[in-house]
């Protein structure tokens, strides 16, 4: 993880917010890289393709629940100010509808 940690420093963030935001990946990291170094070779699509499914979701697990959630990174999370700012977007919500 000390080459993801130098990376991340590189972009600005630091160690405290990259545990807090990227924990789950540093953890894995801790224990090795990906056997296939980041190049795999989509073997879930070529499933796909063979069985004539139009997802790959048909094929494997996705890890979210019921509810879109992805329990391991608690996806999706609420944007956090400073990168909407970042990034030039701003949430804008509909107006609440009175009662009549």
């Amino acid at each position: 993880p000390e080459l993801q940690q130098r990376v991340l420093q590189g972009l600005g963030i630091s160690r405290e917010e990259a545990e807090q935001r990227f924990g789950f990946l540093l953890t894995a990291f801790r224990y090795g890289a990906p056997p296939h170094g980041g190049f795999a070779y989509g073997l879930d699509r070529v499933v796909m393709l063979a069985a004539g499914q139009e997802t790959i979701r048909e094929v494997i697990a996705f890890p979210k629940n019921q509810q879109a959630e992805e329990l391991m990174t608690d996806a999706p999370a609420p944007a956090d100010p400073k990168q909407l700012r970042e990034l030039g977007l701003e949430l804008v919500r509909p107006p609440l509808k009175r009662p009549q």
